[in-house]
């Protein structure tokens, strides 16, 4: 059986199946390889990409799905996160979930091994968002192997993600730029620094705009505001404002592509300018998240079609 709660719930060469997979996908590649599978789509926080990217994923793979939305689970009635789990793996063949929480829940859910369980977004991890990352520069540079990413902002959840992801990559290197206080976790940067040293990567952060490497493949950013978070100090705004991604980060990586995982806030963590401008490829990039998604519910269900 199984699961993706985490990107470290993978190998390393299941990690890459997917991000050439998902390339596939992007390619045109067809497959009808979910026929018979049902799969449940249980988001209980707001969410346009992933949402739609599972549920189209689904149907174009050949499943039939499930739709709960926030207040439709007895859950809200003081069913536990056991029992119904229980009656979920009795119905469903996967579930993918945004719960926006911890993701003791989405384990207890996997433990009965009976379904396969997706982490569509948790407090810790955004790990199916990591894999859109690396399989949209999979299908833009032909290689995840020797790219440079700088990433600008918040140590979130997608941070974490792409950080546990990309430094399994040999010869990656990838450099966060995080407001001070709002750094990576530091058991996530850790981790992404013990994969480093085996895979031959770079990882390192810093908590100011000087100095900034120059001859990067990408530039990242995310919005301020994490879906289901919210900020501990009052002057947030103060402390993030200097991480704004500009058109100036181009001069010294002119060739760099523009990476956002969406929705924007113009203005705020990125200029329109950039968003907007001949180095984004944010919306392919939210393309290649149902691409992703398709990876992702085939090799669940691959071990038991």
């Amino acid at each position: 059986m199984r699961h993706l709660i985490s990107i470290g719930d993978l190998t390393d060469d299941d990690l890459r199946d997917l991000v050439e997979r998902g390339a596939e996908f992007a390619a045109g590649a067809r497959a009808k390889s979910l026929e018979d599978a049902v799969v449940g789509i249980y988001f209980r926080r707001t969410s346009t990409r992933t949402r739609t990217a599972f549920t189209s994923g689904a149907l174009r793979l050949g499943a039939k799905t499930v739709t709960f939305g926030p207040d439709d689970l007895q859950l809200n009635t003081g069913e536990t996160t056991e029992d119904t789990g229980r009656v979920l793996s009795g119905m469903l063949d996967l579930l993918v979930a945004r719960t926006a929480d911890a993701t003791e829940e989405l384990r207890t859910w996997a433990a009965g091994g009976r379904m396969s369980v997706i982490n569509a977004m948790s407090t810790e991890e955004h790990p199916t968002q990591g894999l859109t990352d690396l399989t949209t520069l999979q299908h833009h540079f032909g290689r995840v192997e020797g790219l440079r990413v700088l990433y600008v902002g918040e140590g979130n959840n997608s941070a974490a993600a792409l950080a546990l992801a990309l430094t399994r990559f040999p010869g990656t290197e990838l450099e966060l730029r995080t407001p001070p206080g709002y750094g990576l976790a530091p058991e996530i940067l850790t981790t992404a620094a013990e994969q480093a040293g085996r895979s031959g990567s770079k990882v390192s952060e810093q908590h100011d705009m000087a100095a900034l490497p120059s001859g990067v493949d990408a530039v990242y950013t995310t919005r301020w505001q994490t879906t289901g978070t919210s900020k501990p100090t009052a002057d947030w705004r103060e402390v993030f404002a200097p991480f704004q991604v500009t058109r100036e980060l181009w001069e010294e990586s002119p060739g760099a592509v523009f990476l956002h995982d969406l929705p924007a806030h113009r203005g705020q963590e990125v200029t329109a300018e950039v968003l907007d401008g001949p180095a984004s490829i944010a919306f392919t990039q939210a393309t290649h998240k149902l691409h992703s998604a398709m990876a992702v519910l085939e090799w669940c269900w691959a071990d038991r079609r």
